[in-house]
């Protein structure tokens, strides 16, 4: 199945990131990129955050969630192994994204957006960056 960075969805509560299959009005069909298990979730029971309407604060404005994805996979920068340790994560958002706001952009936000990197990443999904932009050309 190809993939497209609008239809990920992070799940609250789950590790894994979602495929959006179908919306209906009650909830959503996905698939769980990690087993390609499709599922209904009720809207009533599940929090959903679409990746494509999720930005990093910057000092100006902010800069949307994939753009920060691109910014890492481009960047020659390692991930921080430890998410548990603060200082490796803020020296490697410091490299990556030089005007985050420091004092909204939080160190869980960080982790978060380092696990979606990283499960992209290990999924071989990161090519999803790159759709938009080959069918706007």
């Amino acid at each position: 199945m190809q993939y497209e960075f609008d239809k990920l969805i992070a799940l609250t509560g789950q590790q894994s990131l979602f495929h959006m299959i179908a919306n209906r009005g009650n909830g959503l069909i996905l698939e769980d990129i990690g087993t390609k298990r499709r599922q209904f979730y009720s809207a009533r029971q599940n929090q959903f955050t679409p990746m494509a309407s999720i930005g990093i604060y910057t000092d100006d404005d902010s800069i949307e969630l994939k753009e920060v994805f691109i910014r890492m996979r481009n960047s020659e920068e390692q991930l921080p192994e430890n998410l548990n340790e603060a200082s490796a994560l803020v020296s490697y958002f410091e490299k990556i994204m030089p005007e985050y706001d420091r004092d909204r952009v939080k160190i869980n936000d960080m982790k978060k957006v380092i696990k979606w990197f990283s499960f992209l990443k290990n999924h071989e999904l990161l090519s999803v960056l790159d759709k938009k932009e080959e069918t706007e050309k």
